[in-house]
């Protein structure tokens, strides 16, 4: 199911002048709850900054149990520097909430490109660390959450800060450091390609003991958020060339969504327009089980509400978060 942005915005303002106040708050059973997925923003700098702080606004209202953020904070062509860096951290610590983030391809591994300033890939992922996971036990936000990080849970993985996983409800939710621009493997240079091959394998591990853990909590459903849309749609009949650097990936989450077998979720950003469709594997081939959304970003500054049920037999429902003073793009 895709959506034009018209259309979503259409969705949701019909949705919300027939849902009573109350039932806009509540939805579901006794434990359900609701949380806000966003990424690729602020991204056209400066001008987005004013527009991401109204959608700041927006979820701050609507009191989330928390936010999900999928990566690139800024866009490609933006200097990858400190100070751009540190303005889009400094705007996600203003949410009043815990805000979870996972790691783009924009902040880093594209930040060899002139336009970006030139810098090393692998420098700026480090500064990255050091600023957006300096306590890795606690995510982001004014009031951040107690979260699992595979940097202290696998010490054998200890420089991953960045994925971490937590709780809520019976439902995990896990990151896995998956950017686009083919998850890093596309050489630039030497140090390219030894960084993918330790992170993908780090990646898989993480996803592996996440989906081992859920399945021996007996949890009703897992969501997974990476950055990278896998587009499996461009390759010839749907399937990954080996040489692709998703293949790992989305063979861990194949395997470990047919064992686990219970609903699962992947949330993504990259291509900047609201779409639920079914997540395909490296073959092409819808995985039982397993839809994927993708969130609003770029000159799209809103976000998506998302509803959890974790005692429906769907578990996932999906509500539009538009701003309109953010407009609804170019």
């Amino acid at each position: 199911m895709r959506f034009l942005p018209a259309l979503s915005a259409l969705t949701l303002m019909i949705g919300a002048s027939l849902m009573p106040a109350a039932a806009a708050e509540r939805i579901g059973g006794d434990n359900a709850f609701s949380f806000v997925a966003l990424g690729d923003m602020p991204y056209n700098l400066p001008e987005d900054y004013t527009k991401f702080d109204r959608l700041i606004a927006a979820v701050n209202a609507l009191k989330p149990a928390f936010t999900l953020h999928v990566g690139d904070i800024k866009s490609g062509g933006i200097p990858c520097s400190d100070e751009v860096l540190k303005k889009s951290y400094d705007q996600i610590q203003t949410f009043e909430g815990a805000l979870v983030y996972t790691i783009g391809d924009n902040e880093w591994l594209d930040c060899h490109r002139k336009a970006a300033g030139g810098y090393n890939p692998r420098e700026r992922l480090m500064r990255l660390r050091e600023m957006f996971f300096a306590t890795p036990g606690k995510s982001l936000g004014k009031t951040p959450l107690d979260v699992e990080s595979q940097a202290l849970l696998m010490p054998e993985f200890s420089t991953y800060v960045e994925n971490t996983r937590f709780a809520k409800n019976g439902v995990m939710f896990l990151t896995a450091h998956v950017p686009g621009s083919n998850n890093g493997f596309e050489a630039q240079d030497p140090g390219a390609a030894p960084e993918f091959f330790a992170r993908d394998k780090a990646n898989v591990a993480w996803i592996n003991a996440s989906f081992a853990k859920a399945s021996a909590d007996n949890a009703k459903a897992v969501v997974i958020f990476v950055q990278a849309e896998f587009d499996e749609s461009r390759f010839p009949n749907g399937a990954m060339p080996r040489q692709s650097g998703f293949i790992n990936t989305l063979d861990a989450i194949e395997a470990g969504a047919k064992s686990f077998g219970k609903p699962v979720l992947l949330i993504h950003g990259d291509e900047h327009y609201f779409s639920i469709a079914p997540l395909r594997n490296s073959k092409g081939k819808p995985i039982p089980g397993v839809n994927k959304l993708m969130v609003y970003g770029d000159t799209l500054v809103h976000a998506v509400r998302v509803v959890v049920d974790p005692d429906s037999s769907n578990v996932f429902g999906f509500i539009p978060l538009i701003v309109p003073e953010n407009g609804m793009g170019k």
